[in-house]
């Protein structure tokens, strides 16, 4: 293993052994909030942090938290260290950086979008209509996000496979026993995904249009234009992130209507206005999701004494359930007040650039397939682990067969 690239592997230190455990992981995050909120893995050399305030500390707080790091739980890709990356830099030098990236997904330019998106939506709502029961992962979840990623960037849908293909392997997690294929996995996928787009950037540098692409290759950092390179990897950088979350996020949505309140796609049909509130209660309820930082100075602001260099996990998804925060934590309720407070999407410096794309569409995608469709209802014999997946957020859901009533 390099040494500067070591990586955090989050399964040694929560033990969830099967599929089921790591898709809840609930009871285990409740037990470390009420009994270790400040945790040492010293196998791995890092702390943990499971409350609502702890998380939020370590995520706001750059100058102590650091995002500048050695180690992490999914590293970046050698390759995509360079002077565009968001992601290992902390403020100011990160504001400059991210304002580049940012334009993209202003409001202002994601209304320029809505039309398209809608299209895309009734385009694959549109192919479901005459199926009883539909995977609603690989028919809606997995094609919207990549598809509408690969259009604001400018590259040719119809290869959404492949860069699908290419950013699951990029964003898998390490685990001990497979970690030399893995890294081998990675290091093709990155090769071949430059590959890939360095002819497209070539080709928006001298015919530039109005795709994001083309805005990255017009983009200036520190007066210089960002090289082809730069704008190649920042481009996988974003159709990465652009659908991984958002193809999760999607199949929750289904996965809580239909096991962890039954009953509330009915409330939805009658009332429309609902669909974002369920949006923000599924990245509340059902996501795993973590973020890593580098302690940069020794502190004792949690209690325990953390060294300089040390490595601190905010677990969100764990945060999430705090009762300290979101009274009746474990349950799902699309009428919670504040249920927006939760922090899926980072926090901080570092909130997550796609949020509101992500956002946009799984709420038109929602509000769209409810119009269209009568009733969901879960399928005979459905066996969740046959369905699941390892991935960045623990497990997710590879399919999920769903039946439709018109």
């Amino acid at each position: 293993m390099n040494a500067n690239r070591q990586v955090i592997m989050l399964d040694e230190i929560s033990k969830l052994a099967t599929k089921q455990d790591q898709w809840e992981p609930y009871a285990w995050y409740k037990n470390m909030r009420d009994n270790d909120p400040v945790h040492y893995n010293a196998e791995q050399d890092v702390w943990n942090v499971f409350s609502y305030d702890h998380v939020k500390r370590v995520l706001f707080d750059h100058e102590l938290f650091s995002n500048k790091k050695e180690r992490s739980l999914i590293p970046t890709p050698n390759q995509l260290d360079n002077r565009s990356n968001v992601n290992l830099v902390d403020p100011p030098e990160h504001r400059k950086r991210r304002a580049i990236l940012a334009q993209a997904f202003t409001p202002r330019s994601l209304k320029d979008w809505e039309p398209r998106i809608q299209e895309i939506v009734d385009e694959l709502i549109m192919d479901m209509e005459d199926a009883p029961v539909v995977d609603i992962v690989q028919k809606l979840a997995i094609p919207l996000p990549v598809t509408v990623i690969a259009d604001l960037l400018g590259v040719p849908s119809r290869d959404r496979h492949l860069i699908k293909t290419w950013s699951d392997i990029l964003f898998l997690p390490y685990n001990l026993e497979a970690y030399a294929e893995i890294e081998q996995q990675k290091g093709v996928a990155m090769k071949e995904f430059a590959e890939y787009l360095y002819p497209i950037v070539l080709e928006k540098r001298k015919h530039p249009v109005d795709d994001i692409i083309s805005d990255l290759t017009k983009a200036e950092l520190e007066g210089e234009q960002l090289t082809d390179e730069e704008v190649v990897r920042s481009a996988i950088g974003l159709l990465g992130a652009g659908n991984e979350t958002t193809t999760t996020l999607i199949s929750n949505i289904f996965y809580c209507m239909l096991f962890d309140q039954p009953g509330v796609y009915q409330e939805l049909r009658a009332d429309l206005t609902l669909v974002p509130k369920l949006v923000e209660e599924v990245l509340r309820f059902r996501f795993g999701a973590t973020i890593d930082r580098k302690v940069a100075r020794d502190t004792d602001i949690f209690g325990p004494n953390m060294k300089a260099g040390q490595v601190v996990v905010a677990w969100i998804g764990a945060a999430n359930r705090d009762e300290s925060h979101f009274a009746r934590a474990d349950v799902f309720d699309i009428h919670r007040p504040g249920n927006q407070q939760h922090m899926t999407f980072g926090a901080g410096p570092h909130f997550c650039l796609g949020a509101p794309l992500a956002r946009l569409e799984a709420n038109m995608a929602l509000a769209s397939f409810v119009k269209r469709f009568a009733d969901i209802r879960q399928t005979e014999r459905f066996v969740l682990d046959e369905h699941l997946t390892v991935s960045a957020t623990g497990q997710s859901l590879k399919s999920f067969p769903i039946g439709l009533s018109l």
